[in-house]
């Protein structure tokens, strides 16, 4: 594995290639292959069965580690819900879990999914430090597992990671960092101290909406072993195709979100003026409430923005059938911009307004998307 000393740029190319050697491919090969040849005890270093571990999945979770500064590979999942799963797993049973109120709502519905194990699920404001310590201090909560999203789906909260890893720590809490959309560019929650960091390779690490997958790290041994087991026994294992096309995908990380997240700060600037919009949140306006904690904890403030037009939730709606270039679509981190109304799902979180619109910004034009929106916004405005 290249030194770490590297810029993330350069590790998400150069990680996870072939040992250089005269004819050698410079890309890794895909195994198809679901079962290996073997005699008697098989070492543990030799794969046997697709299922347990091929060497298909070794350069992507190289990857993945070394933009995650993580000491150990990083292990692939067949989704981002996969991962999480495999994680939430660990809560034990009469212990609580920390998590955010603003989530992803398909994490928050695996999480109170627990509570019929006697898992208590306690929904915070991850922005706010104070309430997160006292909800972890609680020996009514009696914590096992801190979840963090930071920038929150769809909020955009920040958490203050330096701050709330060493009180769970000291809550006897491990804690769970989803960096879906910072990216390991954004933000390393790992060396803050976090215990594992969970991805939606789907979003940007892959980046063209192509590829579901997910990934779990951790710099723990302990924790390490348990993941794989749980993904061995739980079967959400990684496609060979998938795998290599997330690694491809990888390649351009650097690039794409360079040039997201310049276009979602000028869009962001720009609709903030608009006179046919309510209200506009991106990490990288001043307005943001945790703009400063941004500007000092992440390497960039991310390509997400969120957007409240006039009209409600109906202006929202006819916003959503009104642009032309941006795609009216879930998911995210694509190379195409795309948006929607999140509370069209009815597991979304109540506090989300109906009207907000959820942005992500891809690489086109930055003029290109800003006069597809100023005409959407004007027509239904």
């Amino acid at each position: 594995m290249p030194t770490p000393e590297l810029q993330p740029a350069t590790l998400a190319v150069v990680t996870g290639r072939p040992d250089r050697a005269d004819g050698a491919p410079v890309n890794p090969p895909v195994v198809l292959s679901s079962t290996y040849v073997g005699h008697g005890v098989p070492p543990g270093d030799v794969p046997v069965y697709t299922r347990l571990g091929t060497e298909t999945w070794l350069p992507l979770e190289e990857a993945l580690a070394g933009l995650e500064r993580a000491a150990l590979p990083g292990l692939v999942f067949s989704s981002g819900m996969a991962a999480i799963s495999a994680v939430l797993d660990l809560v034990e049973p009469g212990t609580a879990v920390v998590i955010p109120r603003h989530a992803y709502h398909a994490a928050l519905v695996a999480a109170r999914r627990l509570e019929r194990y006697g898992v208590r699920v306690v929904e915070v404001d991850i922005a706010d430090t104070a309430a997160v310590v006292a909800a972890l201090q609680d020996s009514d909560v009696r914590a096992s597992v801190l979840w963090v999203e930071s920038p929150t789906n769809p909020m955009l909260e920040i958490a203050d990671l330096p701050a709330l890893v060493p009180a769970a720590h000291a809550a006897g809490a491990i804690v769970v960092v989803d960096n879906t959309f910072a990216t390991p560019l954004g933000q390393r929650p790992l060396t803050h101290g976090a215990d594992v960091v969970v991805h939606s390779v789907t979003k940007y690490l892959a980046g063209h909406s192509d590829v579901v997958l997910g990934a779990a790290l951790t710099n723990d041994p302990g924790l390490h072993a348990q993941l794989r087991e749980r993904r061995s026994i739980g079967g959400g294992i990684a496609g060979p195709w998938e795998a290599w096309l997330a690694l491809r995908g990888l390649r351009t990380l650097s690039l794409r979100v360079e040039r997201s997240q310049a276009s979602a700060l000028e869009l962001a600037r720009r609709l903030a003026a608009h006179p046919d919009v309510v209200a506009v949140n991106h990490p990288g306006l001043p307005s943001h409430p945790e703009h400063e904690r941004a500007r000092t904890l992440m390497d960039g403030f991310g390509s997400i923005l969120t957007l409240r037009p006039r009209g409600g939730a109906a202006g929202a709606d006819a916003l959503a059938a009104a642009v032309r270039l941006w795609v009216p679509a879930t998911s995210l981190g694509g190379v195409e911009s795309s948006l929607e109304r999140r509370r069209r799902f009815a597991s979304e979180a109540p506090t989300v307004p109906e009207d907000l619109l959820r942005l992500s910004v891809g690489i086109e034009d930055v003029e290109d998307l800003w006069a597809d929106l100023d005409q959407a916004l004007r027509r239904i405005g």
